[in-house]
């Protein structure tokens, strides 16, 4: 069963968005050493992860 393809603008477009939060959000909630720094992340992942929570149920 092929997958259906993706356009490539569109295919870029998710990758660049998974690795800046997975950047700019995921890895400093896990490794920095600031307390505060960490909070920070953790409330952000927290806040999107609730967006995406809400955005699936009907």
């Amino acid at each position: 069963m092929p997958f259906p393809s993706l356009p490539l603008p569109v295919l870029c477009t998710g990758v660049l968005v998974f690795v800046a939060v997975y950047g700019g959000v995921v890895l400093p909630a896990v490794w920095s050493r600031r307390p505060a720094r960490r909070n920070a992340a953790f409330r952000v992942l927290a806040e999107l992860l609730g967006a995406l929570r809400n955005r699936r149920k009907p």
